[in-house]
C-alpha cells in the first residue's frame, strides 16, 4: 500500500547505535513516513556492512509503503566521530574505530597534541582524528571517512563526500573550511580524508539505486551531519537561543547561537548548522548513574513518591567514577553522592536534584562564554518522560518546556534538506 495523502519532499537517514531509521516529510516538515532497523546483535554495531545492510532494510521498506516520486534530497547522519577505512575501490576493509573507542595508539595522541593549534576539538585518544590517523596507517588503506560519508557514498553519492559536522572532531578547519595543514604534521594525509561540505549542502543528483526505488533524477544528494544535530532539528528548534537537552545514558545540552564558542577547556565545541551555531557539551553524568545506582525497573515507582515542591539540596554530582567532561572539565572530577539518604525515593530525588544542577550550570556556563539566553527548551532521551525532573528542571532553568515536534534523528536529517532545497550547488 503506497501513502499518498501527503507527497514526501525529503529523505532522511539515521544510522545510529541501535540500527537505520529512515523517514520521509513533506514540504512543512511533518512526517509521512518512518522506517526502523535494529541492528540484531551488537556485533552488528561496529561493522560497515551491517549497516549497509540496516540502511537498504529502512529504506526499501519506506519505498514499499510511500509515494518517493515527490522527493527533492536525501541526506544521512551517523554518530560523531565513528570512522572507517576504505580500499581503492570505496569499499570498506573491515577496519573500524567507533565514536566511544579510543585510538590505540599513544604515540598518535602525543603527536596530534603537540602539532594542534591551541583550541583545536581534535585532540585527545577519543578525537576523531587519532582515529583516522591510527586506521589510514593499514594495509591497502586507501581512505578514511565517517561513518554518514559511506553510508551516502553506498547510496551512490559520487566522490568522497562529507560534512563539516562529522569532520570537526577529525580536525576540519570551520574557518577556513579547509583540512588544516597541522594535521599533515600530526600524521594524517590529507589526501586521504573525504571532500567536505558545509551540513545540508546539495552535492549531486540521484542516480542509481534511489532511483530504483522511486526517487526522481531531479532529487539531490546533500551533504548530511551527526545523530547529534540531527536530534536537535528534529524537535523544531530552529532559532538563536532554541535548547535542546538530551537526557540519555548521558546528559548533552545543544544551544542555537550567533557565534561558535569553542572552550575545550570546559568540554564545549561548536558545530555549523545553516545560519546558526549548535555550542554545547556533553556531561558524564545521566540516566547511566540512574540505571547503576537505581534500576530501570524502580524509576518509576520511586518518582512517584517524589515532591519535587520540597527540594533537598544536598549538592550531589552523580557520577560513578571520577571524571567529568562538561561543564567542568576535569578527569579527576570527583563523584558527590553521599550523605545517602536511606529511602531510595529520597535518594534518587538527590540524584535528580544534581544532573537538574549539572543542566543548569551548563546552560549558564555556555551563556558565560557568550552564548544567547535560554529562549525555549525542548527535551529528548528516556529522562523527558519523567514529569518530577522536567518539572525541577523547568524551574532551574527559569523557561517552560516545549515538545519536541519528532525524537528521530532521521527526520531532523530531512528537515536538513529541506532547508537546504533552495540552495544553489
Amino acid at each position: 500500500m503506497i501513502a499518498h495523502s501527503r507527497r514526501a519532499a525529503a529523505l532522511g537517514i539515521d544510522i545510529g547505535t541501535s540500527g537505520a531509521r529512515a523517514a520521509a516529510i513533506d514540504a512543512d516538515g511533518n512526517t509521512v513516513a518512518f522506517a526502523a532497523a535494529p541492528f540484531r546483535s551488537s556485533d552488528e554495531l561496529r561493522e560497515p556492512a551491517f549497516w549497509w545492510l540496516r540502511v537498504k532494510e529502512a529504506i526499501e521498506h519506506l519505498a514499499a509503503t510511500t509515494d518517493l516520486g515527490a522527493i527533492e534530497g536525501i541526506a544521512v547522519d551517523g554518530t560523531s566521530g565513528t570512522v572507517l577505512s576504505l580500499d581503492a575501490s570505496g569499499e570498506a576493509t573491515g577496519s573500524v574505530l567507533m565514536y566511544n573507542e579510543p585510538c590505540p595508539d599513544a604515540a598518535i595522541v602525543a603527536r596530534i597534541s603537540k602539532h594542534a593549534p591551541t583550541g583545536a576539538t581534535a585532540v585527545g585518544a577519543n578525537s576523531g582524528l587519532a582515529r583516522a590517523i591510527h586506521l589510514s596507517h593499514g594495509h591497502g588503506v586507501d581512505a578514511v571517512v565517517h561513518q554518514a560519508d559511506w553510508i551516502l557514498m553506498k547510496l551512490g553519492c559520487p566522490g568522497r563526500p562529507g560534512d563539516e559536522n562529522n569532520a570537526l572532531k577529525s580536525g576540519f578547519d570551520l574557518d577556513a573550511r579547509d583540512w588544516p595543514r597541522w594535521i599533515e604534521a600530526a600524521g594524517m594525509d590529507i589526501s586521504k580524508l573525504p571532500c567536505i561540505h558545509s551540513a545540508g549542502a546539495k552535492i549531486a543528483r540521484v542516480s542509481g539505486y534511489l532511483c530504483e526505488l522511486g526517487l526522481p533524477e531531479t532529487a539531490w544528494y546533500h551533504a548530511g551531519t551527526t545523530d547529534g544535530c540531527a536530534s536537535f532539528l528534529a524537535t523544531g528548534a530552529s532559532a538563536v537561543g532554541d535548547a535542546v537537552t538530551a537526557l540519555g545514558s548521558t546528559i548533552v545540552l545543544k544551544l542555537a547561537s550567533r557565534n561558535p564558542i569553542n572552550a575545550p577547556e570546559y568540554g564545549i565545541y561548536s558545530h555549523r548548522v545553516g545560519d546558526f551555531w549548535l555550542v554545547g557539551g556533553a556531561s558524564n553524568s545521566g540516566g547511566n548513574v540512574l540505571r547503576a545506582l537505581i534500576g530501570d525497573d524502580r524509576l518509576d515507582h520511586l518518582t512517584r513518591k517524589i515532591d519535587p515542591d520540597r527540594p533537598l539540596g544536598l549538592g550531589f554530582y552523580p557520577l560513578l567514577r571520577e571524571g567529568e567532561r562538561f561543564p567542568i572539565n576535569d578527569p579527576h572530577h570527583q563523584p558527590r553522592l553521599d550523605p545517602r539518604p536511606a529511602d531510595d525515593a529520597i535518594f534518587l530525588q538527590a540524584l535528580l536534584e544534581g544532573m537538574t544542577d549539572i543542566e543548569r550550570l551548563g546552560y549558564q556556563r555556555l551563556h558565560e562564554l557568550g552564548s544567547p539566553q535560554l529562549r525555549s527548551l525542548r527535551t529528548v532521551g528516556g529522562g523527558a518522560r519523567n514529569p518530577v525532573w522536567t518539572t525541577m528542571r523547568a524551574r532551574a532553568m527559569g523557561v517552560e518546556p516545549l515538545p519536541a515536534k519528532s525524537v528521530e534523528a532521521a527526520v531532523g536529517t530531512a528537515a536538513l534538506v529541506l532547508a537546504n532545497r533552495g540552495n544553489d550547488v
